[in-house]
């Protein structure tokens, strides 16, 4: 049995949908005053720092050389100075970033300078060994770098609303439920919901509802995740379906 834990879904709080957005993350981190702003900069290079990695790969890099091209391409985006003529106007954050990863690519092959290992500005630690087992995976002839980036950009948001969802559910005391229904709400059929039932000591008819309450706000965290990557709300419709398209590859 679940003990304290009940079948409803977190409780969500209620927040502006555009309260804090990653441009004004980037405008905030802008401001030399601020760095609370780039703390909070360093830690969304941090989600997408893997999206950047496989592309730069994908472009016939070495690990090793992908590795410290995405170190200083990090190093110079969180440089402030950089980031001071950076606004929503540029578009969308995930075209926005990988505009500028295109920019300092094309300087280093230009300068023909190569940043060796061990030379680049670390910003924060990048797990190699996470990040080429997770490239072993990616699809090899299927697709070219931009769609590669492209995809683990929307598996990222994914992942992110998905981990959210689990410290709400956790905050609710609801972490076993969640545990127990987590393949089911992102979409992946490990189980069904009769052996979570037997698994949670529950009736397949309140799973059956727990799980849709779930996934309606595991729909609603990726709307936001979605809203914080566009400068406009006029844009979160269209980039939904483009993600949506771009994960069906």
């Amino acid at each position: 049995m679940m003990g304290q834990e009940t079948t409803g879904a977190p409780d969500a709080v209620a927040q502006p949908l555009f309260a804090t957005t990653h441009w004004s993350v980037v405008l905030a981190a802008a401001e030399r005053e601020n760095p609370a702003a780039a703390a909070a900069l360093e830690r969304l290079c941090r989600t997408y720092w893997y999206s950047l990695y496989a592309y730069v790969r994908r472009q016939g890099y070495s690990p090793e050389d992908a590795q410290d091209l995405t170190q200083e391409f990090f190093a110079r985006l969180l440089a402030r100075d950089s980031l001071a003529q950076v606004g929503p106007q540029k578009g969308k954050f995930r075209s926005f970033l990988l505009a500028a990863l295109r920019h300092f690519l094309s300087d280093q092959r230009d300068l023909a300078r190569a940043v060796k290992r061990g030379g680049g500005a670390e910003v924060f630690s990048l797990d190699a060994l996470e990040a080429e087992a997770r490239y072993r995976l990616e699809p090899v002839e299927r697709l070219d770098a931009e769609k590669l980036y492209e995809r683990r950009w929307a598996m990222t948001l994914l992942e992110q609303a998905l981990n959210r969802l689990r410290d709400e559910s956790a905050a609710a005391g609801k972490t076993r439920l969640f545990e127990a229904l987590r393949s089911l709400v992102a979409g992946e059929s490990d189980v069904t919901c009769g052996e979570a039932a037997s698994e949670l000591g529950l009736s397949e008819s309140a799973v059956r509802s727990a799980l849709h309450r779930l996934r309606e706000r595991y729909r609603a965290l990726v709307r936001e995740e979605i809203a914080h990557t566009v400068a406009d709300p006029a844009e979160i419709e269209a980039e939904i379906r483009y993600l949506i398209t771009v994960l069906s590859q």
